[in-house]
């Protein structure tokens, strides 16, 4: 598994524009006020409400991942000027009616699964769709998805979350395969999976109880580590998936 060299053995690369999708949860406004900090000048916020955080060059955007055309209507107002790297950070554990991840076979609901892939696979592919044919070619961007090493086939050996593993799972093909795609026409292009950890946040509130120390992870400090890793990253990683440590997360 490759791991990403520190930044003294790699020239790392930080952006002057970027658009975060989810951006008013936890890691989501980690991410922008971190981004604020590096020094990236214009930030596109997107949330349902519309809200981002209150910082110097946040522009907030409305958008819902179970509505398509409010992603599009979200990327035409980024095509005259293209963030440089775009960071979807949604993602969904347990649903907004309680129900968790299943722990046994016995426990899946349709319903539930579809709502699963729609919020972690199909919404961010759609983000995908509309935002990648904005970016120019002949000059480097980046697009990254949250993912999860728990969506890691080869890494299973416990089994149960079926919905949340198999819809990381299918992140990660569709990144592979846009990385793929794009890579034909955007050379300088880079299109990853991030695995954040666990952060304290909604999404993995419920489950932190009996967690070891030193494994849960601020919002700050996942945030600081995913995009330090970015910075790293170069054309010869796009496809893959990488931690908030730059390992590879095996496939």
């Amino acid at each position: 598994m490759e791991r990403i060299e520190q930044v003294s053995e790699l020239p790392a690369s930080w952006p002057l524009t970027a658009a975060v999708f989810g951006a008013s949860g936890g890691i989501g406004a980690a991410l922008c006020a971190a981004l604020a900090a590096g020094g990236t000048q214009v930030i596109h916020a997107g949330s349902r409400r519309g809200e981002g955080p209150s910082l110097a060059g946040v522009r907030p955007f409305a958008f819902d991942l179970a509505d398509e055309a409010s992603i599009a209507a979200a990327a035409k107002a980024m095509r005259d000027a293209p963030p440089e790297w775009v960071i979807v950070a949604t993602g969904v554990l347990t649903l907004a009616d309680g129900t968790g991840p299943e722990r046994t076979y016995k426990r899946l609901d349709p319903a539930a699964m579809a709502e699963v892939f729609a919020l972690n696979t199909i919404g961010p592919a759609l983000i995908a769709k509309h935002v990648l044919p904005l970016m120019p070619r002949g000059k480097p961007f980046t697009f990254a998805a949250l993912s999860a090493r728990v969506g890691s086939i080869s890494d299973n050996r416990l089994g149960g979350w079926h919905s949340y593993r198999a819809s990381k799972a299918a992140l990660n093909m569709l990144l592979r395969n846009f990385a793929l795609e794009m890579a034909r026409t955007h050379p300088d292009s880079v299109i990853v999976g991030l695995h954040p950890g666990t952060v304290d946040s909604t999404l993995s509130a419920p489950f932190q109880s009996g967690l070891p120390d030193g494994q849960l992870t601020m919002p700050g400090d996942a945030a600081a580590s995913l995009l330090g890793v970015l910075s790293r990253l170069t054309p010869a990683q796009s496809g893959r998936v990488f931690d908030y440590r730059g390992e590879e997360v095996p496939a």
